[in-house]
C-alpha cells in the first residue's frame, strides 16, 4: 500500500505547485509493479483545479488497470464540491482520514 500525503505548503494546488508535484504522484505507478493501493492524502489542500484532477485521474488509471484499489482522504469541502461536480465523487472512493482509507482499502 502507498500513501501519497501533500504536506502543509501544497494548501492550494495550483499551477505553480502542480509542476513540483505531478512527476512524483505519477511516478508512484510508473514502475513496476504498480502498487496495489493507493491512497492521496489531500488533508492539507483546500483548493485544486482540473490540472491536479487530470493527475490523480492518470493515478487512478493506472492503478484500476492493474487491479488495484485507489482512494483519497482528508478532502477540504471546497475539493468534495469539485469531486461532487465533476461525477468524479462516484469514481473515487474518499474516506475523512488516511487511517480510515488504510482500513477500508485493507479489507
Amino acid at each position: 500500500m502507498t500513501v501519497i500525503a501533500l504536506g502543509a505548503d501544497f494548501q492550494s494546488v495550483d499551477e505553480v505547485h502542480l509542476d513540483q508535484i505531478r512527476d512524483r504522484i505519477l511516478a508512484v505507478t510508473e514502475g513496476s509493479p504498480v502498487p496495489k493501493a493507493v491512497v492521496i492524502d489531500l488533508s492539507h489542500t483546500r483548493f485544486f483545479g482540473s490540472s491536479f484532477i487530470e493527475v490523480l485521474f492518470r493515478t487512478w488509471n493506472r492503478v484500476n488497470d492493474n487491479g488495484g484499489k485507489f482512494a483519497l482522504c482528508g478532502l477540504s469541502g471546497y475539493c468534495l464540491e469539485i469531486l461532487a461536480v465533476t461525477h468524479l465523487d462516484t469514481l473515487w472512493k474518499n474516506y475523512p482520514t488516511q487511517s480510515a482509507a488504510l482500513a477500508a482499502l485493507k479489507g
